[in-house]
C-alpha cells in the first residue's frame, strides 16, 4: 500500500538547487514517488553554527517503504550527495527530512514523525503550506493555523 508523505529537503553548500534537484531525482530512483514539490525558498540557517543561507522545499511523495526504511533511503541520497554529518545543524550538501507519513505517530530515539521541529520551522511550514493547504497533522492540528505562528521567520521564495 502507497502512503502519503511529505519530505523537506535543503541545501547550502555549493551548488544548492543543483543539490536539491539531484536528491529529488534519487529518491524517485528508490521506490519513492514525487507527486509535486513547492517552489524553492531561500532562508537563513537555523541553529548556532555559522553558515550561508539554504534553499528548501517540501516534496509530496508516494511510496511504499515503510518509515524506517525511508529515513534509511533518505540519508544514503544524503550520504551519496555528500553529506557529512560533522557537526549538529552545520552547512550541508543536502539534507532529508521526513515531516509527516501519512497520519502515523512514530517516536524512536532516531525518527520522529511528525518531524519534532516542523511547528517551529517557517521554511518548512511555508512550503509545506504551498503543496498541501488544507493538510491536517495526525494531531488534528491544521496547517494554516501553524503557518501564522511562524509569520516572523524570513521564508523568500525564488
Amino acid at each position: 500500500m502507497t502512503e502519503r508523505v511529505f519530505l523537506s529537503l535543503g541545501s547550502n553548500v555549493g551548488d544548492r538547487r543543483g543539490y536539491l534537484e539531484e536528491a529529488l531525482a534519487r529518491l524517485e530512483a528508490e521506490a519513492i514517488h514525487v507527486v509535486r514539490t513547492s517552489s524553492v525558498y531561500e532562508t537563513a540557517p537555523w541553529g548556532p553554527v555559522p553558515q550561508g543561507p539554504f534553499l528548501n522545499l517540501v516534496a509530496e511523495v508516494r511510496t511504499t517503504l515503510e518509515p524506517r526504511a525511508l529515513l534509511a533511503c533518505a540519508q544514503r541520497v544524503e550520504t551519496a550527495l555528500g553529506r557529512a554529518r560533522q557537526v549538529r545543524w552545520g552547512p550541508r550538501t543536502v539534507d532529508v527530512d521526513v515531516l509527516l507519513y501519512g497520519d502515523r505517530v512514530v517516536c524512536e530515539p532516531d525518527l520522529e514523525i511528525p518531524h519534532p521541529r516542523l511547528r517551529q520551522r517557517a521554511f518548512v511550514l511555508v512550503p509545506l503550506f504551498e503543496v498541501a493547504p488544507d493538510l491536517v497533522l495526525p494531531d488534528g492540528t491544521p496547517l494554516r493555523d501553524l503557518v501564522g505562528a511562524v509569520a516572523d521567520q524570513e521564508v523568500r521564495r525564488l
